[in-house]
This record gives C-alpha cells, structure tokens and sequence, in this order.
C-alpha cells in the first residue's frame, strides 16, 4: 500500500483500481490518470504478461495524446491479465465482466487496444452504455478497420520528411507489428510512394529490398496467417527487423521493443512511434543523438483517439479523418520545430507541448 501511495506527480493518476473477479477468474487494472479536460479515453489491453506500471505509463501517455491532440479529454487505461486468443464465449464472459466491474467509474471511457476489438468494445456498450470504437452496426467509427491510427502516422511522416534528408517518394519503410496500425500505416504510406521492404509479427519477419507486396500481406494477415508465411520475400526471425535497412522504421507493437541493446542496430532516418511507448527513455534519447529522428508515440499515433473522440461526440467517418490529419499535421509541425528551434529532443519538446496544456486545463478545475 505504501508503495501504491508513492505512485504519481503533480498531473496524476488521479485513481488506480485493481479488479478482480474470482467466477470468470478476471483480473484486471484500470488507471485514469487525469479528467481535467474532460472524461478520460483510454483503451482497454488485453495480454497474459501486463502490469502496473505498464497500464501507469500507458494511461499517461494517453493524458498527453489528448492533450496535444486538443481533445476534451484526459487520459486513462485499462489492462486485462488473459490470453486475447481464447474462445470467443470466454472472452464473451471476461469482457462483460470488466464492463460491469467499470459500471460506476463514468469518468472513464474505454476503447479497443492490443488484444480487443471493436466486437469487444460492442458487449462494454451493451452492458454500460460507455464505449468508443464500435462497429458501424451499433454506430461506431470501427477505427481500427479504417486504419485511423495509420492513417495519423502517415500525415506524421508527410510532415516529419521536411526535417528529413529524404522524401516519401521512393523511402523504404520497415514495419515492427504488421497488425491493426502496422498494416494501415504501410497501406498508407504506400499511397504515397513509399516502399515496404519489411515486415514483422510475433511469427517472424519478412524482408524484400526490392519491396513487398503490402496488399497481398495485409490479405495474407487478415486471413490469421503470419507475414512469414509471406512468399515474397526471404524470412527471418522476429527481431531481425530491427536491423533493416530502411529510411522510415514504424514499432506497431509492443512496449519497450526498442531497448540499449539493440537501438544501435537501427539503420533508420525517421521513426514513427505506432505503438504505445515502443521505446525506452534512455533508448530514445540515444536515437536522438545519433540523428535519427523519432516522432513519439502520442503526437504520431494519435489517429486512433481522435477518431475514437469524433465518434463519442456524434461525427462522422469523413469527420474523423479530416480531424486526424488537421490535428496531426498541426502537432507534428509543432512539436519538430520546436526540436530544431529549441535544440531539444523530439520527446523533450513533445512533452512541454502536451504538459503545457494539461496544466492550463487543471487551473480551470476546483480541485
């Protein structure tokens, strides 16, 4: 209990709970780190491995997404310790009892992460009415089908190439996590010129210089199948991605895969951040200092949220992607010259940009 008491800063969190149910055996933590924009969004992790701390930085990296995205809304996060792979009427049961278990905490609004779905975030709605990411029939936005999250990295790049020695046109493009963000962010890209000549998912990774076919690879993911499974390339093993030689290198998966022991292997210009804090602090730093620029995870991967907070206020598809790119583009532009300017850190700058907000929403609130 102590140490819980010692958890938290002059921002947040503002509630941390612990859930547990012992009949469908849900163990769960949900962590709002701050309303003072407005109720929290945050979406729901399912994985066997989650812990506190990491649903902590998670549900403050999303109180920053927010506030930079200019949204009415805090940041929170919840996680759930289970398989996501299981049967479907298990996952039926696990779901609907972390919904009831949420009933009472409207200051929170949960949407769909790594591990749930859209059919997931469908049963929240039905048990409590408070959910984001629904599928068109229950008339949501279903932003991980539309590729929102990617849609927001590929504004990012547009933006970041003109703090590039290089264009899209031509750049060669590795993706870390070929799933619901890495697949959109490569269809993405490739619309504007870009070429995949990676790919990577929990069963391997793919690799062809001369470029991948990402229509057929998004066809061969969405048919539950790996991207090593992939005929047009040669394959490799799972972490051989971080070594591709590529301009623009996108983590869409995990936390923390980028790490000192392997950061220097990273043959990259740009990173866009897909996932949630895909790198640790002293990692990042390092890649700053080696001059490879990495646009962080909640000015980058914003696409997601926006869309998540256009649905929530009544808008439309067109609406979402409009607002994903005015919102993207503004912030990346702001946040790199800002780094250049200020001769700080992509983060550095990130950060004072979204902290800078939050502060000013809290001296708006009585307590």
């Amino acid at each position: 209990m102590n140490q819980l008491f010692q958890i938290g800063d002059d921002l947040g969190p503002e509630k941390v709970i612990s859930i547990y149910h012992p009949k469908p055996g849900l163990r769960a933590i949900v962590v709002v780190d701050s309303v003072a924009a407005g109720p929290a969004i945050g979406g729901c992790r399912m994985a066997p491995d989650v812990t506190l701390e990491e649903c902590l930085r998670l549900a403050r990296a999303m109180t920053m997404k927010n506030a930079a995205a200019g949204l009415p809304h805090g940041g929170a996060k919840s996680v759930i310790a289970a398989d996501p792979r299981m049967p479907v009427e298990r996952k039926d049961q696990l779901i609907r009892a972390f919904a009831h278990a949420i009933r009472d905490l409207k200051d929170y609004i949960v949407g769909p992460d790594m591990g749930t779905s859209e059919s997931d975030m469908a049963r929240v709605h039905d048990e409590i009415g408070r959910a984001v990411g629904l599928p068109r029939e229950v008339g949501g936005i279903p932003l991980d089908e539309i590729g929102a999250t990617g849609f927001g990295l590929a504004v990012a790049a547009e933006v970041a190439q003109e703090f590039c020695e290089f264009k899209l046109a031509g750049a060669r493009v590795a993706v870390q996590g070929f799933g619901a963000v890495g697949k959109h962010a490569a269809r993405f890209l490739a619309d504007r010129g870009t070429i995949l000549v990676a790919a990577s998912d929990s069963g391997g990774t793919i690799v062809n210089p001369k470029g991948l076919d990402v229509k057929a690879l998004i066809e061969l993911k969405n048919k539950g199948k790996s991207v090593a499974e992939f005929r047009g390339g040669e394959r490799l093993g799972r972490d051989a991605i971080v070594g591709v030689d590529c301009e623009i290198w996108i983590p869409a998966a995990r936390p923390d895969v980028i790490t000192m022991t392997n950061v220097d292997s990273i043959r990259a210009k740009l990173i866009l951040q897909g996932a949630n804090i895909p790198s640790s602090a002293e990692a990042e730093e390092r890649l700053h200092q080696r001059g490879i620029l990495s646009v962080p995870d909640f000015i980058a991967n914003a696409g997601g949220v926006i869309c998540a907070a256009v649905e929530y206020h009544g808008g439309t598809q067109s609406l979402a992607f409009q607002t994903i790119e005015e919102k993207i583009r503004e912030n990346t532009r702001a946040v790199l010259a800002a780094m250049r300017d200020r001769k700080v850190s992509p983060r550095q700058a990130a950060v004072d940009l979204a902290r800078e907000r939050v502060v000013t929403a809290m001296a708006y609130r009585r307590f």
